[in-house]
């Protein structure tokens, strides 16, 4: 059973969708306060958290940001819950590294659809993802390349685990936007040209001549499934060689 945590002050909001996530079989957990709510997260490892920003004693903001910071909690996918419905407030939100940014008032409905989506392809999912010389740390939210210790936002982390997770599948730039930056989102097609660019120049050697993320022409980026295929057979031959000493 999927374990949902709920920050949220508003006593009447929080009984309604308390009730209806219960109703869709979800476990469930939660605070009308700020307060303590990282050790609860701790204690009870949900997997989604739903967040209020504007808390009475705290800022949801800063406990989002913690919550990445944290390498038992970094992993799991935080909804803003909020009347902030500005552009920057959402622009601010996601790049603290919210999955999805949901305005009040909302349809219950979409909200529990919007969580069902954030479930989708997470089953037995993998701590590390490979490639090359690349490697991604779901619990710790880091990239390394060849050991070296990479410096990428929270944006950047959620965009090139998207795509490493499904190397080979071609993506378009909505599709990009609907999984990395959400439904509600108040971005462009070209910021997704704009972070595959930033990644590139973080990750590949020759961000001109790209390795790892590949351009589609007329459709969209994909990782090179192929990385993982020469990974595969060079860890086969290292075993071989080792069994043969």
């Amino acid at each position: 059973m999927r374990k949902v945590a709920l920050v949220e002050d508003d006593a009447d909001l929080f009984a309604l969708v308390k009730y209806n996530l219960q109703k869709e079989g979800f476990g469930f957990v939660g605070s009308q306060t700020g307060r303590g709510v990282i050790d609860l997260f701790r204690r009870e490892r949900p997997d989604l958290i739903l967040l209020d920003i504007m808390l009475p004693d705290s800022d949801g903001l800063e406990i989002c940001k913690a919550i990445r910071q944290h390498p038992e909690l970094a992993h799991i996918p935080v909804i803003f819950l909020t009347a902030r419905a500005s552009e920057t407030d959402r622009i601010v939100g996601l790049e603290l590294g919210a999955n999805d940014y949901i305005v009040k008032p909302f349809f219950v409905r979409e909200l529990i659809a919007r969580i069902k989506i954030q479930f989708r392809g997470r089953t037995n999912a993998t701590r590390l993802l490979k490639a090359a010389g690349l490697e991604l740390d779901r619990s710790s939210c880091e990239v390394r390349l060849d050991g070296s210790l990479l410096t990428l936002t929270a944006t950047e982390f959620r965009l090139l685990e998207f795509l490493m997770s499904r190397p080979g599948v071609v993506f378009s730039r909505e599709q990009l936007l609907d999984a990395v930056w959400g439904h509600d989102r108040a971005v462009t097609d070209r910021t997704v040209d704009v972070y595959i660019l930033r990644l590139r120049q973080k990750i590949e050697s020759d961000p001109t001549n790209p390795l790892f993320i590949r351009s589609v022409r007329g459709f969209g980026y994909s990782f090179n499934n192929n990385l993982q295929s020469q990974q595969d057979q060079q860890e086969e031959t290292d075993a071989k060689a080792a069994l043969a000493e």
